[in-house]
């Protein structure tokens, strides 16, 4: 008997037919024998239509009623589930983040879980009954209902997974696994069946969008077997635990036979760049740029300090650019304009048209030449680079966002990760 947690989003719980389809792979997995717990999330553009409601209310509302009302989507598709299972014989009972309960921080809107009591849902898997919990939700100390931000639920599934000890969490989305890059971009990208946490890090972090950052974070932290697979595909389909789909798992696990130089190409267009001129060439003055930004909840990603253009900056003075997320690019600005006769720049010239780019896998640790490859291939096709930031297991460039599918298209081929065409 096994321990599994499932998890199901948006796309799968989009209407009654989808919630009947979900109920019947949770049956599978409980008529094999194992313990199951499953955490949704609300409708497809459920929290969306909510999230609106809220804005419409008043711009200035409450994030605890925020809370309350953006939390309800869950609601109903964990009852709507539970409803389903028990129509088809399975034992079931919906838990509510506060029923648990999962504890979490007070920072409404965007709370961490920082503890999951498991009694009673240790006492509801015992006796054969599945527990069917609201993704993206807890209880914060005051007693008021907390999310924890958008994409939320992936995080939600893999506390519950961690609390409970799962043998193994299932994250099903409306992808089959993870990809060498976008399909949609290359479609020889090959599916990954296996990729180690630090690697799914990265590449949620620069831009895949196949797990949520946080949840990822968590699942390297606690030591959880994720799996991703897709939830739209046959009733008779083979069980999960034959892993059709990519499991995430700990460096230790990865197969030497297919342990792979590069794993991925990662691309992201949510990505603004600023560059401040003629900033003061002294001890301090670039802290004072990313003071005010770290004191505003920025992140901040590639820094680019060279010395000023002479025609347009003082004698001893830089020029210093830099990459946030677009969304963050006006509080940016605003920050940067409130602080300007601390920092003392010139102009602050802003620029969304850019791509951030990107390769990722944990063979750079012990091979060479993974950035002269990069840099080479992207050069080959007349592509510019803006800026470069590195870690031990990825490269990142910033480009034109015009050029962001030959970039990716090229880099996939340069580093052979094409799949071979069918004979």
């Amino acid at each position: 008997m096994a321990r599994i947690v499932m998890k199901f989003g948006g796309t799968s719980m989009a209407g009654i037919e989808r919630i009947r389809t979900v109920a019947r792979r949770v049956k599978r997995e409980v008529e094999a024998g194992n313990q199951v717990a499953v955490v949704v999330s609300a409708m497809a553009g459920d929290t969306d239509r909510l999230v609106n409601f809220c804005r419409e209310a008043s711009s200035l509302y409450d994030p605890r009623e925020y809370d309350v009302v953006v939390s309800s989507g869950e609601q109903v598709t964990s009852g709507l589930l539970a409803i389903a299972l028990q129509a088809i014989g399975v034992p079931a009972r919906s838990w509510l983040g506060w029923q648990l309960p999962i504890h979490t921080s007070a920072a409404h809107a965007s709370a961490r879980i920082e503890e999951i009591d498991t009694v009673a849902l240790d006492a509801a898997l015992a006796s054969g009954e599945v527990a069917v919990i609201p993704g993206f939700q807890g209880v914060a100390d005051n007693d008021r209902v907390s999310t924890l931000g958008r994409g939320g639920s992936d995080t939600s599934a893999v506390a519950v997974a961690a609390a409970m000890k799962a043998d193994r969490c299932d994250i099903y989305t409306d992808v089959d696994g993870v990809y060498t890059t976008d399909p949609r971009i290359v479609p020889r990208a090959r599916k990954l069946r296996q990729v180690t946490y630090e690697e799914m890090l990265e590449l949620a972090s620069v831009g895949a969008k196949v797990l949520q950052t946080r949840s990822v974070g968590l699942a390297m932290k606690e030591n959880v077997r994720v799996q991703v697979l897709s939830s739209f595909v046959a009733d008779d389909a083979p069980m999960a635990d034959t892993l059709p789909g990519t499991m995430i798992v700990g460096e230790e696990e990865i197969d030497e036979m297919e342990r792979q130089l590069i794993t991925g190409i990662a691309h992201d267009k949510n990505e603004a760049k600023i560059t401040l001129t003629s900033v003061s060439d002294t001890p301090g003055s670039v802290a004072a740029i990313f003071e005010p930004l770290a004191t505003a909840g920025i992140n901040v990603d590639m820094i680019i300090q060279n010395i000023a253009h002479q025609s347009q900056g003082r004698a001893g003075s830089t020029d210093v650019t830099f990459t946030v997320p677009a969304v963050d690019l006006a509080r940016t600005i605003q920050a940067l304009n409130d602080a300007r006769d601390k920092i003392g720049f010139d102009e602050l010239i802003h620029d969304t048209r850019v791509a951030k780019i990107s390769v990722v896998g944990v063979g750079m640790k012990s091979h060479a030449g993974v950035a002269s490859t990069m840099f080479t291939t992207l050069g080959q096709r007349g592509i510019n680079i803006q800026a470069i930031s590195t870690s031990e297991i990825k490269v990142s460039v910033l480009i034109h966002e015009d050029e962001t599918e030959l970039a990716v298209r090229v880099l996939h081929t340069a580093y052979g990760l094409d799949a071979e065409e069918a004979a």
